[in-house]
């Protein structure tokens, strides 16, 4: 047995055949370069048998960069991404006709010698001696491969690929050396389907897999004989022998590679006359790379997928890391897409608005309770030429979106549940006139924000005074002003965050109580997250895009899980539900009412109508749409649209329809739950209703006209919630407390003494009731703060 030596070399026969293959190799050398002389060789180095030691001992074999494939979630291909467009396949997938051709035409006696071919070398060097030029290799396929390997291992640096192909010969012993150990280690099948895999095959084909897919759209393992033949034939200068771009030139090769076949007879003569009078038949596929080329509008949510991945570290240690990955890592991605979801946004942005408009749209669909985003789309497509964008306008500027957009009135719901959350009745009662000053001081979390500013609402027509219902379906901005005055900025923007509602720029909300009315930028995702947590019934599950991934080798990866964790009551979220059920009912949304499906929803409309916006949501789905000018530049007035001309764009006339089409269509086929209600009275409407009957009486009892001038001012106190219960004067609102403003009721139900934060105050005694605990808040909510079920006297709504 050989013994080593202290250099790491071996002694003994090994040594002898080691030395003889360097000999055979400064042959092969000369066979396979064109030098000036053979003096010139210099073999002192690296052609001795010290210098072929030098070397080291194992070939590294990086694993080979593979197509990442990125599915919907129903197994559906979204888009594929690569460095180099390559599937590896075993032997047993490839044909055997592509097996013997590739053999044929670039190492005939690949089965008979070892790593070098002795017989080859003879011949090479006597026709490149009688021809005086290099007309002929000695390269075995094994040494071919182990060249692959090299490229492989260079990726994109021009450098390293130069080195691994530079005609040197250094790089000529350093490749005989690997290819030595490689026969030894991997054995002939194994080397021919490692070739097969490594080999480029022109036109961005890495493999023959992805060349059978690219030449003839179909899968190695289906390849006939002359197709197979063609694709050998290419190996040796992709771009010379390149069917597309030259068939004549392809053709000739392939005939070659046939003759080859049928001299070495791996088919017969009139088999290989058969296949060369055939023409050559390509069903090419154009290289589909990159997020850019995903179907049904897919690239962005193909974008997002690929944030999501970059920036988790189970991934990879570091962002490169992961982006190799990706790049190269032959991964299998299904994800949450669902393909009607999608097609149905893309269909509906395209019906409303064109990519060449002065705004744009971008829409956002995800699943309560799971977290799952079901759709993403824009009108502006991805890519990079005229009326396109790389920036996706549905999502924050850390996953590749811009700093979000203004969600005006649709962020109100917010601060409805953080009022409700707090105690506060759906009753409470605002004076909401048309104009106003911000109420000064208002607390915050870390003290008071003092100030002056005005506010007003849309119309002259709106004021008060509003309860809560109305003033949600009417988007009154004086009563929600005067809501978060009484509730406080903190609990607020705390409600805020706990439903996954954060700015696009990734900063705190800021404590001012202009984000009443959606003052701080958001995106369509955002919005989206935050409402499945009103559907989800008061459940916050943050957004997830991936279901599950599987490496090259087949192996489950781990992916990030949505969390789910309570962001408020039950009672409160089932609240919100029937307040935003009378937006799209009778309210500024009622364009965006889908048929047949319970629905709730909430527009929005910034100052100077820059953006305009529709969030809604059934109990199985829930979808926000912001339309606008990404650059903040164009005010949506006396605008076109989709071809159709706007004097001005509100939230429920361009966002609700978008938001209607989209929802229809994706929800088709899916069961259509119903909201868990809790019965809020329109007090006020019913009040008037009673008037007109009364008057309508006295009418027609006394045979008079009478004046029918409704007035719902009359009676500013709020509704008796217990008819059977005599309340204290203090209690109700009248007497010498709880009156502002002329009388109208500021503080709901509460003296001047008692909690005018809204409802009966949590326990505190001093508007005239004794202390008292959290009551039973079950079942719907009485006329002016009761509950339903029974909300105990001096309780809160629990």
């Amino acid at each position: 047995m050989a013994t080593k030596r202290a250099g790491g070399g071996v002694t003994g026969p090994h040594q002898a055949a080691k030395f003889v293959g360097v000999s055979v190799l400064a042959g092969a050398v000369l066979a396979g370069l064109a030098l000036p002389a053979v003096g010139t060789l210099g073999l002192a180095a690296k052609g001795t048998v010290e210098g072929f030691d030098e070397i080291p001992a194992n070939l590294k074999r990086p694993p080979l960069s593979q197509r990442t494939t990125i599915l919907d979630s129903q197994g559906g291909e979204i888009a594929k991404v690569y460095s180099r467009d390559r599937t590896v396949v075993d032997l047993k997938d490839i044909s055997p006709y592509m097996r013997k051709a590739i053999v044929a035409i670039e190492d005939a006696r690949f089965y008979k010698h070892g790593a070098i071919d002795l017989k080859g070398v003879l011949r090479a060097l006597n026709r490149n001696a009688q021809s005086g030029e290099v007309s002929e290799g000695a390269s075995t396929l094994t040494q071919q491969y182990v060249k692959n390997v090299f490229v492989e291992e260079a990726k994109d640096d021009r450098n390293k690929v130069a080195q691994a192909t530079q005609q040197t010969i250094g790089r000529k012993i350093k490749e005989l050396k690997y290819a030595i150990q490689v026969e030894e280690k991997l054995g002939k099948k194994q080397i021919l389907e490692n070739y097969l895999n490594i080999t480029f095959f022109g036109q961005q084909a890495y493999g023959v897999e992805a060349a059978a897919q690219r030449y003839f759209s179909k899968p190695a393992k289906d390849l006939t004989l002359e197709e197979s033949a063609l694709l050998a034939g290419i190996v040796q200068s992709p771009s010379r022998y390149d069917p597309v771009n030259d068939k004549e030139e392809a053709r000739k090769r392939r005939n070659d590679v046939l003759d080859r076949m049928a001299a070495h007879h791996d088919i017969t003569r009139a088999k290989a006359r058969e296949a060369k009078r055939k023409p050559i038949k390509l069903d090419v596929s154009r290289p589909q790379n990159g997020c850019i080329t995903a179907v049904k509008g897919a690239g962005f949510f193909c974008d997002y997928v690929r944030e999501v991945f970059l920036s988790d570290p189970a991934f990879g240690k570091t962002r490169k890391v992961r982006a190799k990955r990706w790049n190269q890592g032959g991964m299998t991605i299904r994800t949450t897409l669902d393909p009607k979801a999608q097609e149905s946004v893309e269909q509906s942005v395209k019906r409303h608005v064109n990519k060449s408009d002065k705004v744009a749209t971008a829409v956002a669909i995800v699943e309560p309770g799971t977290g799952r985003i079901l759709g993403m789309g824009q009108s502006r497509p991805y890519g990079f030429g005229k009326n396109q964008t790389q920036i996706n306008l549905s999502v924050d500027r850390d996953m590749g979106g811009g700093a979000g957009y203004q969600p005006g009135s649709t962020f109100k719901p917010v601060i409805a549940a953080a009022a409700l959350d707090r105690g506060t009745s759906p009753y409470k009662k605002y004076r909401s006139p048309y104009r106003m000053q911000y109420p000064s001081p208002v607390t915050t979390c870390k003290g008071r924000w003092k100030g002056k500013a005005p506010v007003e609402n849309e119309n002259r027509t709106e004021k008060g005074p509003y309860r809560m219902k109305e003033a949600t379906a009417k988007s009154v901005n004086t009563y929600f002003v005067e809501l978060i005055s009484d509730t406080g900025i903190c609990p607020v923007t705390d409600m805020a965050k706990s439903m996954g509602i954060e700015r696009a720029d990734g900063k705190k909300l800021d404590q001012v109580p202009s984000i009443s009315l959606g003052t701080q930028e958001m995106s369509p995702l955002t919005m989206a997250e935050g409402y499945a947590t009103f559907a989800n019934r008061g459940v916050h599950c943050t957004p997830v895009a991936i279901k599950s991934i599987k490496d090259a080798q087949g192996k489950k990866l781990r992916v990030p899980r949505t969390t789910c964790k309570r962001a408020m009551k039950t009672k409160t979220a089932d609240t919100v539900n029937s307040l935003l059920r009378g937006v799209v009912e009778d309210g500024t949304g009622k364009k965006a009412g889908l048929s047949g499906r319970d629905s709730a929803g909430k527009t929005g409309t910034t100052d100077e109508r820059y953006a305009a916006w529709f969030v809604g949501y059934t109990p199985n789905m829930s979808g926000a749409v912001w339309v606008g000018d990404p650059a903040h530049q164009t005010r949506m007035v006396n605008i076109t649209i989709g071809g159709k001309p706007y004097s001005k764009v509100f939230g429920g006339e361009v966002p609700g329809p978008i938001w209607r089409d989209a929802m229809q269509n994706s929800l088709r086929g899916k069961p259509s739950p119903d909201f868990h209600h809790v019965p809020i009275k329109d007090v006020d409407k019913d009040k008037k209703k009673g008037k007109k009957k009364n008057k309508k009486r006295d009418r027609d009892r006394s045979g008079s006209g009478g004046n029918d001038r409704e007035d719902d001012l009359e009676d500013q106190k709020p509704d008796d919630p217990w008819p059977d219960v005599t309340l204290p004067p203090d209690v109700i609102g009248g007497g010498t407390g709880g009156q502002d403003n002329g009388g109208n009721t500021s503080g709901g139900n509460g003296g001047n003494g008692g909690n005018a934060s809204g409802g009966w105050p949590n326990g505190d005694s001093s508007g005239g009731w004794p202390s008292g605990g959290n009551g039973n808040g079950n079942g719907g909510w009485g006329d002016d703060g009761g509950s339903g079920g029974g909300w105990d006297v001096g309780g809160s709504w629990p």
